[in-house]
């Protein structure tokens, strides 16, 4: 990663391209802190964050989803959603309320209503499809509110039914509760129909951010990426 420096401003939906290897993921772990910075600064909401932990940044509405499914195989939609809910709630919500399903049951229906996930409350993860664990992913960040989401190939390894329902879910979440998102993706088709600008990454370098009609008519983009294979 070198001289990669933007800014996004609140609400709005950029889109991160590039050929396999150009660095997307790597920033995605720097603004998240899972990797430290080695140089430059990172801000949020004008509070510098460069040395913050993971946790901290979520606590400043900083979220989160990854390429691979990370849930519970012997938990139920449902009991991930409320132990998100129970995280999100600071120490108050101590490990004793776990148990107590009426402190976070309407936030948790709320969330599964909106995630298109209610009907499988309490189905296990194991048993959903990949689509179904991509919207189970998005609930289980959703119930914190974050303010800033950060999703990495949310469409990677959803069958090709399940995408237009996922790509749709994603939309209403910028679009309807006004999030800021960030979203690595390869399917350009998806990213067209929601990004409000489309930044293109390549050896680890930014190589143009604009708007996604500015950014596919360029001719060194065209020459960088959208010729090679996806």
């Amino acid at each position: 990663m070198e001289d990669v420096s933007f800014t996004v401003g609140e609400g709005e939906f950029v889109a991160f391209i590039g050929p396999n290897g150009a660095g997307k993921t790597s920033l995605f772990n720097i603004i998240s802190g899972i990797c430290p910075a080695t140089h430059g600064a990172l801000e949020l909401d004008g509070a510098d964050i460069t040395t913050q932990s993971v946790h901290a940044r979520a606590r400043r509405g900083l979220g989160r989803t990854f390429q691979t499914s990370s849930l519970w195989a012997g938990m139920t939609v449902a009991e991930h959603v409320r132990l998100a809910a129970q995280a999100a709630a600071g120490p108050a919500a101590s490990y004793r309320l776990w148990r107590r399903a009426d402190r976070f049951s309407a936030q948790v229906a709320e969330t599964l209503e909106r995630t298109e996930l209610a009907h499988r409350a309490d189905t296990l993860a194991s048993a959903l499809s990949h689509g179904e664990k991509r919207k189970l992913e998005l609930a289980v960040l959703l119930v914190a509110e974050p303010r800033l989401i950060l999703l990495d190939e949310p469409m990677a390894g959803v069958s090709a039914e399940e995408v237009p329902a996922l790509t749709e879910l994603i939309r209403s979440v910028h679009r309807d509760s006004g999030r800021t998102v960030l979203m690595v993706e390869h399917h350009m088709d998806v990213l067209l129909g929601l990004a409000d600008r489309l930044a293109v990454m390549h050896h680890g370098t930014l190589l143009a951010l604009d708007t996604p009609a500015a950014v596919m008519a360029d001719s060194t983009v065209q020459q960088a990426y959208l010729g090679e294979a996806l």
